[in-house]
């Protein structure tokens, strides 16, 4: 049977918190009473747990990750595989490990992620943005937990944030829209619960305004962020008498899928101009293959890693970082030879 710290605690006659200190290292301990505790340390064959380590530290090194939202992409977008790839890096190398929180249960049994988090004493938590945010995220963001939201404001003590500006993302791809000749815009969003969907939009209606583009409510459509949204969403434009002739999808699987309904429509697929967001790698690939507007996704994991060990430390929260996007012109929106080539002079902010 596994000897526990208690039992080596017991064996020496001192406290648990008096042997954590000296699995620790700490210097308030006399020598002697070191010695005795490693020597029953080694004649029992104790290893000590991570509990046992963070009794006298008060620190696990642990960072909970919370996919938060009744809908969220978990393990199944790319984007969020890549930007928490890099965030696992750069965390790593600071000394952490990540404990990933489920979230399945909580809306049956009403539990809720600060409850999970003071349970298995995280030192800090990155909260990754879905659809419909539960309300326990606010409690988290109120409390003396260090966290960062990705894609998700947090102004709380010890909370920050960091994304890329949406609203600029749509102002690119409308520009380029515009510069192309393109007159007539329709919008694929995410759910409207979705703040970076809600985000996105309100940035595509101000950028029509701002290129004198043209978009019906019946050209701006409600879906999610994946392949198959985008196709069907692709579908129902073009089963309308009057379309538009460019797509800004909020993401590049909407993108992609909106590109797989043309080719399977009687339409070519020059007749449109499509913009996809996220710059995945698929978009390289396919036949035309896509423009996107690029996030830096290694960039966002690893300063939302940085931002998060800075809080942990003590430093008082820094503030939000908007991350700038980047257009990357490929073959799905160039079909027109462009007229209306801008300098950034030239167009009114």
């Amino acid at each position: 049977m596994r000897v526990t710290i208690k039992e080596i605690a017991k064996l020496a006659g001192l406290s648990t918190s008096s042997v954590s200190k000296i699995i620790n290292n700490y210097d308030d301990i006399n020598e002697e009473t070191k010695q005795k505790v490693w020597k029953i340390i080694e004649e029992h064959n104790y290893r000590p747990s991570y509990s046992a380590k963070s009794l006298a530290s008060n620190s696990t090194n642990v960072i909970g990750v919370i996919y938060a939202g009744k809908v969220n992409v978990g393990f199944s977008h790319p984007f969020f595989v890549d930007v928490l790839d890099a965030f696992k890096r750069e965390i790593g190398s600071l000394g952490y490990d990540l404990l990933f929180f489920s979230n399945e249960k909580f809306h049956q049994h009403k539990e809720d992620y600060l409850e999970r988090c003071l349970h298995y004493n995280v030192d800090g938590c990155v909260i990754i943005s879905g659809e419909e945010v539960e309300p326990s995220i606010a409690k988290i963001d109120k409390s003396s937990i260090p966290s960062i939201g990705i894609d998700l404001k947090m102004s709380g003590p010890k909370s920050s944030y960091i994304m890329t500006d949406n609203r600029e993302i749509s102002s690119l791809a409308l520009r380029h829209f515009y510069e192309f000749g393109y007159k007539n815009v329709a919008f694929f969003g995410g759910s409207e619960t979705s703040f970076i969907s809600k985000e996105r939009r309100y940035g595509f209606e101000q950028a029509v305004q701002q290129f004198s583009l043209h978009s019906k409510q019946e050209w701006q459509f409600i879906g999610d962020f994946f392949e198959e949204s985008g196709y069907y969403l692709m579908k129902q434009l073009l089963s309308m008498d009057h379309k538009p002739n460019a797509v800004f999808a909020s993401s590049d699987l909407m993108a992609l899928g909106a590109l797989r309904a043309i080719k399977e429509s009687v339409f070519p697929v020059s007749d449109f101009s499509v913009i996809g967001v996220d710059d995945l790698a698929a978009g390289s690939l396919v036949q035309p293959s896509l423009t996107t507007i690029r996030q830096n996704k290694k960039m966002i994991g690893t300063m939302a890693a940085t931002m998060l060990n800075e809080l942990i430390s003590g430093h008082p929260a820094p503030a939000p970082l908007l991350l700038e996007p980047k257009l990357i012109v490929r073959e799905s929106s160039t079909h027109n030879t462009p007229p209306n080539i801008l300098t950034t002079q030239e167009v009114s902010t």
